[in-house]
This record gives C-alpha cells, sequence and structure tokens, in this order.
C-alpha cells in the first residue's frame, strides 16, 4: 500500500468513526455484546432507517461485522483490534462508553435452554472456557463455525458424551449462537446438544416445571468448578 492510498484509507476510516451516530453505536458494542439494529438505532437517537444506513457505513469500513441468529440480525465489533482503537480515542477524548444491562430476569439469564443447547450466564462463559482451552477451534473455512480437537473431545468423553456418534450426525458439530441475554454466543449444533442432555443427566442441571429455566444444583455448581474453573454463582 502506497502512502496515498493508506492516508485515503486513514481518512475514510475516520470519516466514519467521527459522524456522532456512529460514534454512539461503535461505543455501545465496545462491552463486546452484540446488539440488534433497533437497539442500536435507540443509541444511536436516529431512526431505524438511518440507522440501517450507518450500519452498512461501519459494515463497509469492517468496524462491525454482521451475526445471523434466524430472522434477527445483530452487530459487534468486527474484532479486538477495532476495539483497541476506540478506546485510544476514548481515552485522548476523555469519553466513557455505556456498559451493557441485560432486562432478561435472573432466573432465565443465569441458565435455560436454548432449542436443544444451553443459553444464559453459564453457556456463554462455558463457551468462552472451551475457546481457550482449545477444545473448539474457529474453523476457517465456515465462519462460526467450530471443529473439535483431540483435548475438546477428551473432555467429552469424560462427560460421557460419544463423540464419534456426534461427528457422524448430519448436522453443524458446533457453532456460535448468539445468547440473546448475554449478546455473547453460547454452544449450539450437536456439540451444544450434547453436552445439555449429559449436564441433565449428571443431574448438574435440572429444569424448572415447564420452563425454559435450568437450575444449576449444589453438584453442578461443584464440577463446574472443578472441571472447567468456571463458578455459576460468579
Amino acid at each position: 500500500m502506497n502512502a496515498d492510498t493508506a492516508e485515503v484509507a486513514l481518512s475514510r476510516l475516520a470519516a466514519a468513526i467521527a459522524e456522532p451516530a456512529r460514534a454512539r453505536m461503535l461505543c455501545a458494542l465496545m462491552d463486546g455484546h452484540a446488539r440488534t439494529p433497533t437497539e442500536l438505532a435507540i443509541v444511536a437517537e436516529v431512526s431505524p432507517s438511518t440507522a440501517s444506513v450507518h450500519l452498512s457505513r461501519l459494515k463497509a469500513q469492517h468496524l462491525v461485522e454482521v451475526l445471523a441468529q434466524g430472522r434477527h440480525r445483530y452487530f459487534r465489533l468486527s474484532s479486538a483490534q477495532v476495539g483497541s482503537v476506540l478506546e485510544s480515542l476514548m481515552l485522548l477524548g476523555g469519553g466513557a462508553a455505556k456498559a451493557f444491562v441485560p432486562t432478561t430476569p435472573s432466573r432465565l439469564r443465569r441458565a435455560r435452554t436454548c432449542y436443544d443447547h444451553m443459553a444464559g450466564t453459564l453457556a456463554v462463559r462455558w463457551h468462552e472456557r472451551m475457546l481457550t482451552e482449545k477444545w473448539l477451534i474457529a474453523d476457517p473455512q465456515q465462519r462460526g463455525r467450530y471443529a473439535l480437537t483431540e483435548k475438546g473431545a477428551d473432555q467429552l468423553s469424560s462427560m460421557g458424551i460419544g463423540v464419534t456418534t456426534l461427528r457422524a450426525e448430519r448436522r453443524r458439530l458446533a457453532c456460535a449462537c448468539v445468547d440473546w441475554s448475554e449478546r455473547r454466543p453460547h454452544v449450539g449444533g450437536a456439540v451444544g446438544a450434547a453436552l445439555l442432555n449429559a449436564v441433565q443427566r449428571l443431574k448438574w442441571v435440572v429444569r424448572e416445571g415447564e420452563s425454559r429455566a435450568l437450575r444449576i444444583t449444589a453438584v453442578g455448581e461443584r464440577e463446574f468448578l472443578r472441571r472447567f474453573g468456571i463458578s455459576p454463582r460468579a
């Protein structure tokens, strides 16, 4: 890239950030949570149609990316590098981003079902631990999908999950599913379903009647902390 091209690219990027409504959207996404176009329109104090135009501009400059979840779309910062740049600019400007405040009832936010897998705070933390420990790794060929490593297969086997059977299923093995209360991913796909079945079979969680809410048992709290370093009460 020559100097002129670099300068033009920089000016376009700066212009995308400089518009107040777009800046508010970016700041709202700095906490790592994804948000819907409607929520970002409210944050930016613009109409939904105007928000759509702003989000297209931010996406074109690779500042945000879209996560599709069924009929819903969520936006998040495209990379940690974008967040670091915004944080540096905010320090220079003396501002601070507003924290994401979930409105989901606490019993559902902590742990619940999402279709055939587990969702909520616990599931999001579990997903993050699986990535950190490299039990799951991003599939370079398919965005939002994961490959199960040998280390991850051993972890599933230790919970009584048949990994060979999982791999033979005619569905996605593992994928990121945006959690609607945390606005960060939990694990879906065959692995997500198998994990939910396993923790129910092991009595780590139990359903609360006909509700989607899951109650984490004393055994579950102990095992999540011992096996995965996750405290469900944290």
